[in-house]
């Protein structure tokens, strides 16, 4: 047979594929053709392109602002623009809590986790129920102050507002960006060029990534741009797009289908080889540090070649380590349990922002902690909402050694659960911001947890009597370095009295928008005379921070190296620059509407001190 014919039979059965696509979509032309005709008093085409704005916030890792307030808080972003087309800092934005690299560089940082692959970069997150499911068309963000933190955009197949919610819920990547460095903090409207998905969704994520800008992003509102019906080609289309013929590869390469994930934990099918290679010849510890730079997902992958690479790839100590939040998408009980005999020597675990909406089961959670729990040192589990009472009970039971402890954002977990902490005696990090934890449950751990040394408990708003906490943190926490007691309302002198006499090692105190501190009384004086070793201090708009305070910290906390007097009226260029000569590595600054400061008071300190970051905030 002449080798033309098995070339005219493949461009047959391609020919026969390009007919069957275009007859489907002919039929759905003409099917909407007939519509039209039928309905020939309407102005407008059958589908019409529908604008909406975010009908409500539904879940966020962070905002600025307080759990009692809307100011500069994520349900800004519900609704109709506040701010937009204006640019500055308004309270009527949603702000997240952090930007710029500077956390990254305090005594409370976190070790990363090695294996996080470089396309994932979110810090953050918010997500936004709109009105109407629509296949997006593109989505509007309207950002009035510092853009440019939005890296990626994704949509959901789960309508949040269905009674009857899917077996399965998918999400894909609309768009997708590394951060960016914008020039100015101007306004802008940023649309950028999105992906078409193959399902209606009213169910918007957007991440963020501040780490380049060089003050808090402030986002005004979200717009989502959409048909009802699936976009589908034109009779007269003479190309056929060759993704729209294999959509399952298109899906594969930027879905986030829990299934493509699972199947790579599962696949135990190896090609036989007759050896394997030179891979033989090598140590078996220089084969582990080779894959020990590969991702999870890679990882998968490479264990499909060979039985060796298998057998390496499946070695728990591979998996010290793991982070699965970049894959939180895909992550669900079928995953745990595939990854289960992998990870019984796991150290580290990072489950933030995995499970929700029924991907993870308490049961599943349970039965891989019961497996794995033993050698856990670190448990990451911000905004983990499938975390219950019987969670916590578990990881007291399971985890002997745990030393670090992340429920940023756990919201969901009742009150009364958090008292199963104070079992853990080792814990030496807990983070409990955004948190429903109240002062029973945080006294008990304050008294069994003594050698904890960073303790966050931002935004905690139903501990009643912080002095009470702080005097405990005096008495029983004598290793504190770093603590976080941002937007608490009612701690006063008397409590940072006991704090700083019990607690003197402390390297970083976060009082910012804590209203019932005064300088008057001579807390922050005595805060300066007993915490020589302070490197940053966050007096976030306390308005009677004054220049005896800031001359304190300039002769007695010389190490310091952040310093947020944002929002005093009382402070002077003089004091500024006997703190500016006496810290020498002080690195920021923040000074933002503080009414002694103007702009051309920092330009002369940024001119005499260049090494320092000196923020000005404004509003026009």
């Amino acid at each position: 047979m002449s080798p033309v014919f098995p070339m005219l039979t493949v461009l047959s059965m391609f020919y026969y594929m390009c007919l069957r696509r275009r007859a489907r979509t002919a039929t759905r032309g003409e099917m909407n053709s007939r519509r039209a005709i039928e309905s020939n008093t309407r102005a407008l085409p059958i589908n019409v392109e529908i604008v909406q704005y975010a009908k409500e916030v539904l879940d966020f890792s962070s905002h600025y602002g307080s759990e009692n307030s809307m100011s500069y808080t994520m349900w800004n972003l519900a609704g109709i623009p506040n701010v937009y087309p204006s640019s500055g800092d308004f309270t009527q934005t949603a702000v997240f809590r952090t930007y710029g690299t500077w956390w990254d560089h305090c005594p409370s940082a976190r070790l990363p986790f090695q294996r996080t692959p470089p396309t994932f970069c979110s810090q953050d997150y918010v997500e936004l129920a709109f009105e109407e499911p629509v296949y997006p068309t593109a989505v509007q963000i309207l950002e009035t102050y510092h853009p440019g933190a939005v890296v990626r955009i994704l949509a959901c197949s789960a309508n949040p507002y269905s009674q009857n919610p899917p077996a399965e819920v998918r999400w894909e990547i609309l768009w997708s960006e590394a951060p960016t460095k914008v020039n100015g903090p101007q306004a802008r409207q940023f649309t950028p060029c999105i992906k078409q998905i193959n399902f209606p969704t009213n169910l918007i994520r957007l991440e963020v990534n501040s780490s380049l800008l060089d003050y808090y992003t402030e986002l005004d509102a979200v717009v989502l741009h959409g048909v009802k019906e699936r976009p589908v080609l034109s009779l007269k289309t003479a190309m056929i797009d060759m993704n729209d013929i294999d959509e399952d590869e298109d899906e594969e390469k930027y879905g986030c289908g829990m299934d493509t994930l699972n199947k790579q934990f599962s696949i135990v099918t190896l090609r036989e080889w007759p050896t394997n290679g030179y891979f033989d010849k090598l140590p078996y510890e220089l084969i582990q540090l080779i894959l020990s730079h590969l991702t999870v997902p890679d990882l998968c992958r490479l264990a499909q070649t060979c039985k060796l690479l298998y057998q390496h790839c499946c070695d728990p100590l591979q998996y010290i380590h793991l982070s699965l939040q970049p894959y939180w998408a895909r992550i669900n009980d079928t995953s745990l349990e595939y990854l289960q005999s992998r990870c019984t020597l796991i150290q580290w675990l990072n489950l933030s922002w995995t499970g929700n909406r029924g991907a993870i089961s308490v049961s599943g959670f349970s039965r891989f902690l019961k497996v794995c729990g033993s050698e856990l040192v670190r448990l990451e589990l911000s905004c983990g909402h499938f975390l219950n009472e019987t969670c916590l009970e578990v990881i007291t039971e399971t985890c002997p050694n745990l030393q670090e402890l992340n429920l940023s954002s756990c919201d969901k977990i009742p009150p009364q659960a958090f008292n199963h902490i104070a079992k853990v005696g080792n814990l030496k990090r807990l983070i409990l911001y955004r948190t429903k934890v109240e002062q029973t449950a945080l006294l008990s751990i304050l008294n069994f947890c003594s050698e904890l040394q960073h303790l966050s408990l931002g935004s905690c708003v139903m501990i009643e009597d912080y002095d009470l906490i702080a005097s405990m943190m005096g008495a029983k926490c004598k290793k504190l370095r770093s603590l976080d007691l941002w937007r608490c309302k009612n701690i006063t002198e008397s409590g940072i009295a006991e704090l700083a006499s019990g607690c003197q090692l402390l390297e970083e105190l976060d009082l910012g928008w804590c209203p019932t501190l005064q300088s008057s009384t001579g807390c922050f004086t005595n805060l300066a005379r007993k915490l020589p070793n302070l490197q940053k201090l966050f007096l976030t708009a306390n308005r009677s921070v004054c220049d005896t305070d800031i001359e304190e910290l300039a002769a007695n906390c010389t190490h310091l190296r952040q310093l947020d007097i944002l929002g005093t009226r009382m402070v002077s260029p003089a004091s500024l620059r006997k703190l500016l000569e006496s810290c020498k590595d002080l690195s920021l600054l923040d000074v933002s509407f503080c009414s002694q400061i103007d702009n051309r008071v920092v330009l002369e300190l940024n001119a005499s001190f260049p090494n320092v970051f000196i923020k000005k905030s404004f509003t026009q």
